[in-house]
């Protein structure tokens, strides 16, 4: 908490100064240097300290030791909320003078924990006047009930069978359990984290506030690229804004557009998380996205349909499993063992018993993220009137009491995110 009430009082005081110099240019770019060094190094220090201490021990064989530091619920995304306010600043001039409503932005609860990471220009205005209307509030319940499905009824279940599977040892792990492990994964951390990124839109709409959405079905995508402008859309836009565009975007000499995209999808990854697996995860996505700009997208634009999409989902499961994994090792035995390159069988009675047992889970999950419903919403929106009033009643109650009894009966409750 003193941590953030920092950061609220630090970054309104950099916004002062930098309107107030707003036409020395010098000054003005100064204050921003400052604000940006400032802020990373309050997340450098309680997200990434233990990894540098780390590095440097194994670089220089010193045994340097530091005590070991909590981190603080949503402090990279409140991070960002409060580097997006100082340089939106820069651009616009337009400090927040009220200091209770830049407080309101970078703590915003709704989206403090686990995003949709909103860039101030957007909710500028919403701070100062906004009014909440019953239409509003209504959709918002209707929002977050969704979300909050996806969340307990689909990312729980599917967590439960990548955790028991991602702890396993892989010598003899079998080719199909190490599929089901990482499809189990792959579908968990999708309804886990848009399933949280809906309850916050749900939430913001309740009390007035209209956020981004932050997922747009990502596992349609049939590239990586677009795969990245459909996944954690409000992070990518960040970075595109506040790093990618700054280094010169992609306006530049062809080199440089390729250091630019190395440098954003490295931080992408180190974002995420004080690891080697993050930042290969990040470099993963920074390579085949380069290699797409360089001229695989148009090839792959050529391709059948399916071949476009199985190719997007191989590389982003094949990308999950480095997400996943604790370290390089498993990581790298995990990824043998999904092509048959380990001692395990092709198949398994425990892989099979997961199928058959979470065949209900796995068929929701692989409907529900496809715009299946939204297709089902369209046409019973389309008949209007009393049928659609009572289906829409019927499916949010059942589904909301559903989502109570799966959480008054279960222990079992991750977020994924909150780590981040």
């Amino acid at each position: 908490m003193f941590l953030m009430l920092f950061s609220i009082l630090m970054n309104y005081v950099y916004g002062i100064y930098i309107e107030k110099y707003f036409e020395q240019t010098r000054k003005k770019k100064a204050i921003l240097f400052i604000a940006i060094v400032s802020n990373t190094a309050l997340l450098g220090y309680y997200k990434y300290i233990n990894f540098f201490v780390d590095l440097v021990n194994q670089l220089f064989h010193t045994a340097y030791h530091v005590k070991s530091v909590p981190l603080p619920i949503g402090i990279s995304f409140y991070t960002f909320h409060a580097m997006s306010y100082v340089v939106d600043v820069y651009r616009s001039r337009n400090s927040q003078k009220n200091l209770f409503n830049l407080a309101l932005y970078i703590t915003l609860f709704p989206q403090l924990v686990a995003g949709p990471i909103i860039r101030y220009h957007i909710i500028e205005h919403q701070l100062r006047e906004r009014k909440l209307r019953l239409d509003q509030f209504a959709d918002g319940i209707r929002v977050f009930i969704i979300g909050l499905a996806k969340k307990v009824l689909i990312a729980n279940q599917m967590g439960i069978i990548a955790d028991k599977i991602f702890t396993q040892p892989t010598d003899n792990m079998s080719t199909l359990l190490a599929w089901v492990g990482i499809l189990a994964y792959t579908l968990q951390i999708y309804f886990d984290f848009s399933g949280y990124s809906q309850m916050a839109i749900g939430l913001g709409k309740m009390f007035g506030f209209e956020f981004p959405i932050n997922f747009n079905f990502p596992y349609i995508s049939r590239s990586v690229s677009e795969f990245w402008r459909r996944w954690h859309m409000t992070l990518g836009q960040w970075f595109r804004d506040y790093v990618y565009i700054p280094l010169g975007g992609g306006r530049v000499a062809t080199w440089k557009v390729y250091r630019n995209l190395f440098i954003v999808w490295m931080l992408t990854g180190f974002w995420h998380g004080a690891s080697w697996t993050f930042i290969a995860w990040g470099l993963y996505y920074g390579i085949l996205i380069s290699l797409e700009k360089a001229g695989l997208e148009k090839i792959l634009a050529k391709c059948w349909m399916p071949v476009q999409h199985l190719y997007v989902l191989m590389i982003v499961m094949i990308g999950w499993v480095f997400f996943r994994a604790d370290n390089f090792p498993y990581a790298a035995s995990y990824i043998q063992a999904m092509f048959g390159l380990r001692s395990g069988p092709l198949v398994d009675e425990q892989g099979l018993f997961y199928i058959i047992q979470y065949s209900p889970y796995f068929i929701a999950a692989i409907i529900g993220s496809m715009p299946f419903f939204d297709w089902i919403k369209a046409k019973l929106v389309s008949y209007k009137g009393a049928v659609y009033g009572v289906v829409s009643y019927v499916f949010y109650f059942g589904l909301f009491f559903e989502t109570i009894f799966y959480l008054v009966t279960s222990t079992y409750n991750p977020f994924i995110y909150f780590r981040f």
